[in-house]
């Protein structure tokens, strides 16, 4: 029978297989799909540490407002071959749907809820006849059965074909349009098949009761990913030489950038390993050159010396961690937030570090911008904080905003200002103190080249002009030069760069959070909010130097305050301790590797906040495959 209350703009779907068949592809059509029609979406992406055959999927959220996070329920599950009806059935909820091959795998074998439509597509069948028309060899069409599960879906939720056209002929362009005619009458078999398809004598399009319509006044939008954002924010801030080792989930930064290097003049390097990766882009910062390089978990722990010696050094570069499941490799390919101590205390010996931690796609891209600009001012290396969660998923996002977006080289020497320095003492036959004591802990800085520019690097601690010496005076004046950088950069750096509240700000209750977290926390408070839950959300941005002052200002206030973070040791929670003094009294985490839902953040802070327990409490999430 048709559903009496259709949903509208309101949709989760999954698409799963082995990887190499197209899941990404699939996922990828159907978001660009929904963002054309001026829906708003979030992909999250789940692939195997095995380049082949390892299990791979796709969740796709669609809404009619702006969402940052997916949710647990699947309201459709599209597959083509048996593993992903197997391993994902279970979680499709009663009135949703499974589109399966009848070839691949029984209907009885699907494990699923009562009221779970099972939508048999014979896939080969309508391929075969599909190639018969085109003039094809069959094998050349059955390549798109991810194409025809797309189309299949689509008419499900009673979707609008035109914007799936539109969709497609912005993913294939140049030699690749082509392509489009093809695809487009793969997506029609699909759709036609599902409008057809009659089950209990009705449509099984009229018993769903799922659909999406068209927002056409919608603002513009940009899909876009974490590494994307990150790139782009690299070019804004005109870095032209980019480093880096193949490790995920880190790499895709780095060739999205290899594809920019003609049109930007970027020069991008894929070293031998990790430690010559950072070593050169410390080389090309001594130069002048904005300078960068990426990596994970245990690629940045290979980088700890390199990042020492620019300390000492004053060397400006920045230094991208996508964070992933760990210790050592871990979970290659899955999403935690645990490097934020290593970060924090990354090398020996107390050497000046700034450490900044994104929360959102816009955070990524201009975090990524201010972090050169940070590099510059304070002349020590910016470790950037982003993860396998936000930096592998897909978002629409409006576009973003390049206003306040300047450029600030920080105290670089220029050549009239060397010349006369020379001129005032010519014994030093051009020799330059850069490493000066100064008062607010940075000193005038020359580049390798430069005349009368001159000095030495080491890793010894050094005097002015960079000479080794161990001389216990100059060492103290030298160490507190140093380290009064972080505070100069503390008390510059407009505080809403540091931290953010969300939510009503005389809440009793106080969520302490950082990264990729803050988005199914924020998802979930519209909801918690109406339902009589009042808290707010205090996330941190800025991890080194920590606002102390900022951070102490609004936990004195909370009558209650509860740690929220993807790590087995509160990290957060520890640093803030460390720096300011307050405690958690309970925490809600995560560590499988999985990304934290809408749905389980929504029922996590349920469950600390209806508790009546006057001890500390621990929710621990464990939802997601």
């Amino acid at each position: 029978m048709p559903t009496e209350t259709p949903i509208v703009n309101h949709f989760s779907w999954t698409i799963g297989g082995p990887q190499g068949t197209g899941v990404d592809s699939s996922a990828n059509l159907l978001l660009r799909s929904c963002a054309v029609a001026g829906l708003y979406c979030y992909g999250k992406r789940e692939y195997h540490s095995t380049i082949k055959t390892g299990h791979s999927y796709t969740q796709v959220r669609v809404s009619g407002i702006p969402i940052s996070s997916h949710v647990d329920p699947v309201h459709l599950l599209t597959t083509y071959e048996k593993t992903a009806a197997k391993i994902h059935a279970d979680e499709v909820v009663t009135g949703g749907a499974i589109i399966y091959d009848p070839g691949v795998i029984s209907a009885d074998d699907l494990n699923c809820q009562d009221g779970v439509l099972k939508i048999a597509v014979p896939y080969d069948e309508i391929l075969d006849k599909l190639a018969e028309e085109m003039g094809q060899p069959a094998a050349k069409v059955k390549i798109m059965k991810n194409t025809l599960a797309v189309g299949a879906t689509l008419a499900m939720v009673n979707f609008d074909m035109a914007y799936i056209e539109k969709a497609l002929s912005g993913l294939f362009k140049g030699r690749k349009a082509k392509l489009v005619p093809d695809n487009m009458l793969a997506i029609r078999k699909g759709f036609e098949y599902i409008q057809a398809m009659q089950m209990n004598g009705s449509s099984v399009v009229d018993q769903f009761p799922y659909k999406l319509e068209a927002q056409p006044d919608s603002p513009a939008q940009m899909i876009m990913s974490g590494t994307t954002a990150v790139a782009l924010g690299k070019l804004k801030a005109g870095c032209k030489m980019q480093t880096y080792y193949p490790i995920t989930p880190a790499s895709d930064e780095s060739v999205y950038l290899e594809s920019q290097q003609k049109e930007y003049g970027i020069n991008v390097v894929q070293c031998e390993d990790e430690i010559a990766s950072v070593c050169m882009a410390v080389g090309a910062a001594l130069t002048g050159t904005r300078s960068a390089t990426s990596t994970s978990c245990p690629g940045f722990g290979l980088k700890a010396e390199g990042i020492g010696w620019a300390a000492m050094n004053e060397v400006p570069v920045v230094i991208h961690d996508y964070q992933r499941g760990g210790p050592s490799t871990g979970l290659p390919t899955r999403h935690e937030q645990g490097d934020l101590l290593s970060a924090v205390f990354i090398s020996h010996g107390n050497p000046p570090r700034m450490v900044v931690a994104p929360s959102d796609m816009n955070e990524y891209f201009e975090d990524t911008f201010h972090a050169f600009n940070y590099a510059d001012q304070y002349q020590t290396p910016v470790i950037v904080l982003t993860d396998k969660c936000i930096g592998n998923n897909t978002m629409t996002i409006t576009p973003f905003s390049e206003e306040g977006l300047k450029i600030n080289r920080g105290k670089l020497a220029t050549q009239d200002e060397l010349d006369r320095l020379a001129s005032l003492k010519p014994e030093l036959k051009g020799q330059f103190p850069r490493f000066g004591d100064s008062d607010d802990g940075v000193s005038m800085r020359s580049v390798l080249g430069q005349a009368n520019g001159i000095y030495w690097n080491t890793g010894d601690e050094r005097d002015a002009y960079g000479h080794i010496t161990e001389d216990p005076d100059n060492r103290q004046v030298l160490m507190n030069k140093r380290l009064r950088k972080m505070a100069t950069a503390i008390a510059e750096i407009p505080e809403s760069q540091q931290f953010q509240l969300y939510g009503p700000k005389d809440a009793d209750t106080t969520i302490l959070t950082w990264g990729s977290t803050k988005g199914p926390i924020l998802d979930a408070m519209p909801q918690l909010l109406s339902d009589g839950f009042k808290f707010n959300v205090l996330v941190v941005r800025l991890m080194s130097p920590y606002p102390v002052e900022g951070v102490s200002r609004i936990l004195s206030k909370a009558k209650t305050k509860i740690g929220f973070e993807m790590n087995h040791t509160h990290q957060l929670a520890q640093l803030t301790r460390m720096e300011t003094g307050f405690s958690m009294d309970h925490f809600i985490n995560k560590f499988t590797g999985r990304p934290i839902s809408e749905t389980e953040a929504a029922s996590a802070i349920r469950e600390i906040m209806s508790s009546t327990t006057t001890s500390k409490k621990e929710v621990v999430l464990s939802y997601g495959k």
